[in-house]
C-alpha cells in the first residue's frame, strides 16, 4: 500500500512551508537543491519540522489544505505537538 504524506519545513528566514509528498526525505532534499517549490527556492536551506502519514493521496492533500489555512501560530503548537 502507498503511504502519502504531508510535511512542513522551516525555511532559512524563519517562515514554514507545507507540501505533500510520496517520498518527504527526497522531498526535502529537492527543495534544498532547488528544484523544489518557486517559494522554498530562495529560502534555503529547509529543515523538516512535522510529518504526517496517510494511506490515501485524498486525505493527505485535503489535510494539507487544512493546515494551509492555519495561521503560523497554530502551524507552530502543531509542530509542537500541541
Amino acid at each position: 500500500m502507498d503511504r502519502h504524506y504531508i510535511y512542513i519545513v522551516r525555511c532559512k528566514d524563519g517562515s514554514l512551508y507545507t507540501g505533500y509528498a510520496k517520498n518527504v526525505e527526497q522531498r526535502v532534499a529537492k527543495h534544498n537543491n532547488g528544484q523544489g517549490a518557486k517559494y522554498t527556492k530562495v529560502r534555503r536551506p529547509v529543515e523538516l519540522v512535522y510529518q504526517e502519514v496517510f494511506d490515501s493521496k485524498s486525505e493527505a492533500l485535503k489535510r494539507e489544505y487544512e493546515i494551509k489555512t492555519f495561521t503560523r501560530n497554530k502551524k507552530l503548537d502543531l509542530i509542537r505537538g500541541g
